[in-house]
């Protein structure tokens, strides 16, 4: 996706560890379908790193557990869970909204919301047990309710299109694309207002989930696909909730609530010395006044140095290197035949900045499309196979289709068992799912065409018929590898769209328009199959998974809207030198008006650079999937090379200082980064996410910081001196 999710690929078993960004409940050999089993020295971890012999050392996950009785779905669905929920969500979206207003970049959330869920659950019943209040233990199961909820409010804030398609159909970004660029025409744009956005959400945003309900078994139980990310997050909640995990889960919390203070203090600090343009710590040459032009430097941002510590060092250091190329590079050398190449001015679409956007997305494209083909054949060859192997396999399944046991074959693990009965037990039946679908498709081919008026309602017909199949195929894509391709599909929707819209009759918009719709589809199938792998691996109900995600996705239909506006509102939004660029809004714009305009829009020699960009991803991709892999984690990724293209480099250098510090804290000592790396890097996250909500609050009420710390060379400050002297 080109908000290259950090989240993908975090999931490695290696030499007999589950290692990654995730962190570790326990030390396991073996890690298949989510089950757990003890490590060969039947140790768990303490607090201070060292090893007890436990009496569960021979049991499984669910032997573990076996004693505890599984609530019923109504019960692990708590008003407490809900509200709990929701204060979360706002806290993620404010984070999510600003991660995509700024670089697009947005790291897994997944184990914050794990730990902050248990933390203030655990919080909870301890205070009311202490009076002898409580009535309802905390489990695993309303763990993992907390945890789909807020992953579902949150995503809104993703899939919303916030800072991508939406922003694009606005005043400011039509002339940001200039308002001579043929095809970018007056009534292409789409003037924002809160009540549609929220509308428009409401429409979209719960197709689909009942495009995949009928597939939950197939996908999770006869084909038992990993989706590394949801069995990262079953496996760190099934942890919590054992002796030892409650006492690594206190030691999380901890230092997450620390490094929470400490940024939410550094943002506020900040705030005092940056009361004018190009002021403040976020302006600090680091690296000389010159480099600083050409957008390298540290700019303090806990945000992104949190956002690297959670990336993997290859993303980290491809977004680095893709800096270098462009704004090291690239872009100096193509300023210098200015008046040859381009006459316009840089900042215009036909002068450097359509350089810059242009490439960019030839490099979002070729590296889009690329694994676009490649998880459909990943998808098809591996379907074929299991195909073929149901065809000659003998035996019966442990659970027939109506929920009914059937004969047990005596190879199936225990755990396997039990998680089979229970997913097949709260079933949620096809008809509600198939009429579901269809009275929502009804109201959206009614509604949507009246919010964009160069939507025919024949092309949401077509989109809403397709839909299911490409909802199929990310989500099966995403439970074989972990990517999400929803921000792919969206693209080919504005390319497919606006060129059958044409240019006359607002191409652009209704491409950007189909773009939501199909991003809103994939996106939250793929969402709720991970769920739905996360609850089976902790035996939490489907239906329970079903209805968390429903409130979950309306929680966020009017949290992610509210959170941009407030954004919208107070700051400069889509200002490429303010605080809150957007500039994923440009490059979609541009994308729209070259599916309605063609290569015209392009400058001089631009259209030789995109070719070889597009191909260089597609070759780098190649060569990546055939070399081995103690080579190819030494190969730069297209996609995230592709970020700094436009925005330049300063937050990769944030970035490379959080994997930096990663790096040494694993050197130094490896189990305790594993564990506290993520609590470490979601403080970060979180207190600087949260500092925006009072900054925000201070700039709607007009209350400016006191100070302008501001940076000038030696001659540059011998001239203010002097001015101010004469003054």
């Amino acid at each position: 996706m080109d908000q290259y999710s950090c989240e993908r690929r975090s999931l490695e078993v290696e030499d007999g560890h589950v290692h990654g960004r995730e962190g570790l409940v326990k030390r396991v050999d073996h890690v298949k379908n989510g089950e757990l089993s003890c490590g060969r020295d039947d140790n768990w971890e303490n607090n201070d790193g060292t090893s007890c012999k436990t009496e569960e050392k021979e049991l499984s996950i669910e032997q573990i557990f076996d004693g505890k009785k599984v609530p019923p779905w109504s019960q692990q669905i708590t008003f407490r869970a809900m509200f709990v929920s929701m204060l979360m969500g706002i806290m993620f979206s404010i984070i999510v909204i600003k991660l995509i207003l700024t670089t697009g970049i947005i790291p897994s959330l997944n184990v914050a919301a794990g730990l902050l869920g248990y933390f203030f659950i655990k919080t909870w019943t301890k205070f009311l047990e202490k009076f002898g209040l409580l009535k309802t233990p905390f489990t695993r199961q309303e763990n993992t309710v907390i945890q789909t909820c807020v992953v579902a409010c949150y995503g809104i804030a993703f899939s919303g299109g916030f800072g991508l398609y939406l922003l694009a159909m606005s005043r400011k970004t039509y002339e940001q694309a200039g308002i001579d660029t043929p095809g970018n025409t007056p009534d292409n744009i789409k003037d924002l207002s809160l009540s549609w956005i929220i509308g428009f959400l409401f429409t979209v945003s719960f197709i689909g989930l009942l495009a995949v309900v009928p597939l939950r078994k197939i996908m999770v139980i006869d084909y038992k696909l990993i989706y590394p990310s949801g069995t990262a997050t079953a496996t760190i909640i099934n942890g919590f909730h054992t002796p030892q995990g409650d006492k690594l889960a206190r030691k999380q919390v901890r230092a997450l609530g620390k490094y929470f203070t400490f940024s939410f203090l550094w943002g506020f600090f900040q705030w005092f010395f940056a009361a004018g343009d190009d002021c403040g710590f976020a302006q600090f040459p680091t690296f000389g006044l010159k480099a600083r032009d050409h957008e390298f430097f540290f700019d303090f941002s806990a945000t992104y140095i949190g956002a690297g510590m959670i990336c993997p060092h290859l993303v980290n250091l491809s977004i680095l290197f893709g800096a270098v190329i462009s704004w090291g590079l690239m872009w100096p050398l193509i300023h210098n035949h200015k008046g040859d190449w381009y006459t316009a001015s840089d900042e215009s679409m036909q002068g450097l900045k359509g350089y810059k956007v242009f490439v960019s997305i030839a490099l979002i494209l070729g590296d889009g499309l690329y694994n676009f083909a490649k998880i459909l054949y990943i998808t098809v060859t591996t379907m074929y196979s299991q195909w073929q192997k149901n065809r000659t396999r003998d035996g019966l399944p442990v659970v027939t289709s109506d929920g009914n046991e059937a004969p047990v074959d005596a190879a199936i693990p225990y755990d396997e068992q039990q998680r089979n009965e229970m997913f097949m037990k709260d079933s949620i039946p096809l008809w509600v799912a198939g009429a579901g679908y269809v009275a929502l498709s009804a109201i959206s081919i009614g509604v949507i065409p009246k919010i964009f008026h160069p939507v025919k309602w024949y092309f949401v017909l077509v989109a809403y018929i397709v839909a299911p199949v490409l909802a199929f195929c990310n989500a099966y894509g995403c439970g074989l590898t972990d990517w999400s391709l929803a921000a792919t599909y969206g693209k080919l929707a504005i390319f497919i769209f606006g060129a059958w819209a044409g240019k006359e009759d607002g191409g652009v918009l209704a491409g950007l328009a189909a773009c939501g719709v199909m991003m809103s589809i994939v996106s939250t199938a793929s969402d709720l199959m991970q769920d739905f792998k996360t609850g089976y691996l902790t035996m939490s109900s489907p239906r329970s998974m079903f209805v968390s995600q429903v409130i979950g996705t309306a929680m966020g239909c009017i949290i992610a809207p509210c959170t941009f506006w407030l954004f919208y509102k107070a700051f400069n939004v889509g200002d490429p030198n303010g605080e809150y660029p957007a500039p994923y809004a440009l490059i979609y714009r541009n994308m729209a008006i070259l599916g309605v305009e063609g290569f015209g829009a392009l400058p001089n020699h631009c259209l030789t650079l995109c070719y070889c960009f597009f191909a260089a991803a597609i070759v780098i991709n190649l060569i990546r999937d055939r070399v081995p892999k103690k080579v190819s984690q030494y190969i730069p990724l297209p996609m995230a090379m592709a970020i700094p293209f436009y925005l330049g480099g300063y937050f990769a250098i944030d970035m490379c200082v959080g994997t930096a510090i990663v790096f040494v804290w694993q050197k130094m000592n490896r189990k305790n980064a594993d564990v506290m790396v993520p609590a470490v890097a979601s403080g970060l996250i979180c207190g600087d996410g949260v500092w925006t909500l009072p900054s925000s609050f201070l700039a709607l009420a007009k209350v400016n910081p006191p100070i302008c710390m501001k940076f000038l060379s030696r001659s540059m400050n011998t001239k203010v001196d002097a001015l101010i002297n004469q003054g």
